[in-house]
C-alpha cells in the first residue's frame, strides 16, 4: 500500500510517500481501505514533535472507508461495510487498521467522503458545545475561528441550542462561511492590532458590556489573553486546541481578578470515555447531515501524496471547513 509517513519530527517536508506492506488485522481490529482521511492540527502536533511520537510514523488518525477484512473476536461488522472513525493511527494510507471499538457505521445518506470530514471536528464541536459548557437558550458565545472545520460545525450546534455565536475570522470569504452558519456576529481579528484589548472591547460592545458566558478557544497562545477579558463573571473559557502555539504558564490568580472565571483544557478522549458516549456523538453528527440539517462544508481535497501541501496550507490558516486526503 501507499501511504504517507512522517520520517523525523520538523516541518511539512518531513513527509514522504511511502510503499509499506499491506497491513493485516489482528484480534479487534478491521482491516479498512480509506476512501479518504482527515487532515487535523492534532497530525501536525505530532509531526512537528510539539506532541512526542516514534519516528518514522504514519500519519493520521481520522477518516472512512470500507471494511475488506475482520480480526478475530470482532462482532457486530462485516466485509463491505462502511464505517469512519477518529481513532485509527496511520490514517493517511490506502488501508488502515481500525480498532473495532472506534468504528462507527456510516448511515445510508451520507457519502464516505463527508462522513471522514466529520469524526474528529464534528465530536470536538459536540463535546464542547454539549457537556464540556452546555450551550442553552440566552447563552453568549465566542468561537475562534469561525470558518475552521471546528468552527462552523460548533456554530451550528450551538444555535441550534439556542445560543447567541460570535465568531473571530481573519477574513471577508470566512466572515461569510460563519454567518452562514449562523453567526450572529464575526469579528476580523486578523485586523485587530491588540487582540488583548480590542478583542474583548469588540465582544463587551455586542453584549452590552456585560461579556460572553463561554469561550471555545482552539487558537492558543495569540488569542488566550483576549478571549480571558471577553468572559463575563462566571463564565468559562474552553482552550481546545494550539494553532498559534501553546498558551505559556500563568498565575491562576488571574481567573479570580477576571470575575471568578473557570478555564478547561478538555481533550476528546475523555469525551468519548465509553462506547455509549461514541455512540451517542457519532450518531447524532451523522444523522443530521444525512438529514441535511447539518451542512459539512469540505473545504479542500488533496491526493495522498500530497499531505505535505495539505499540511502547509492548513498551518498557514489558508483552509476554511475540512481538509482531506484522498488516496
Amino acid at each position: 500500500m501507499r501511504a504517507v509517513q512522517a520520517r523525523e519530527a520538523g516541518g511539512p517536508e518531513v513527509l514522504s510517500y511511502v510503499e509499506l506492506p499491506d497491513p493485516e488485522p489482528g484480534p479487534g481490529q478491521l482491516l479498512v481501505r480509506v476512501a479518504a482521511a482527515g487532515v487535523n492540527f492534532i497530525d501536525t502536533y505530532r509531526r512537528s514533535g510539539l506532541y512526542p511520537m516514534p519516528y518514522p510514523h504514519v500519519v493520521g488518525v481520522e477518516g472512512a472507508g470500507v471494511v475488506e477484512g475482520i480480526g478475530d473476536g470482532v462482532t457486530g461488522f462485516a466485509i463491505g461495510d462502511r464505517v469512519s472513525w477518529s481513532e485509527g493511527p496511520g490514517s493517511y494510507a490506502e488501508l488502515v487498521l481500525v480498532a473495532a471499538v472506534h468504528a462507527v457505521a456510516v448511515p445510508e445518506g451520507l457519502d464516505l467522503v463527508h462522513a471522514a470530514a466529520l469524526p474528529l471536528q464534528g465530536m470536538t464541536a459536540h463535546y464542547l458545545v454539549a457537556s464540556t459548557f452546555e450551550v442553552g437558550p440566552g447563552h453568549d458565545v465566542l468561537l475562534h475561528a469561525g470558518a475552521g472545520g471546528v468552527g462552523l460545525l460548533a456554530t451550528q450546534l450551538a444555535v441550534a441550542r439556542g445560543g447567541r455565536v460570535i465568531t473571530t475570522v481573519s477574513s471577508a470569504e470566512k466572515a461569510a462561511l460563519s454567518r452562514a452558519a449562523g453567526a450572529a456576529h464575526t469579528l476580523d481579528y486578523a485586523a485587530m492590532s491588540d487582540l488583548t484589548t480590542e478583542l474583548p472591547a469588540a465582544v463587551r460592545e455586542l453584549t452590552d458590556g456585560a461579556g460572553v458566558h463561554v469561550v471555545y478557544d482552539g487558537v492558543g497562545r495569540s488569542t488566550f489573553d483576549g478571549s480571558l477579558a471577553s468572559l463575563r463573571p462566571r463564565g468559562m473559557l474552553v482552550l481546545f486546541g494550539a494553532a498559534s502555539g501553546p498558551v505559556p504558564p500563568f498565575d491562576p490568580q488571574r481567573l479570580n481578578r477576571a470575575g471568578s472565571v473557570f478555564l478547561t483544557r478538555p481533550s476528546i478522549g475523555d469525551y468519548l470515555a465509553t462506547r455509549a458516549e461514541l455512540e451517542w456523538r457519532s450518531g447524532e453528527l451523522m444523522a443530521a447531515a444525512a438529514a441535511g440539517d447539518l451542512d459539512v462544508r469540505v473545504g479542500a481535497t488533496y491526493p495522498l501524496a500530497d499531505a505535505a501541501q495539505a499540511h502547509r496550507a492548513l498551518e498557514g490558516r489558508g483552509t476554511t471547513g475540512k481538509v482531506l486526503l484522498v488516496p
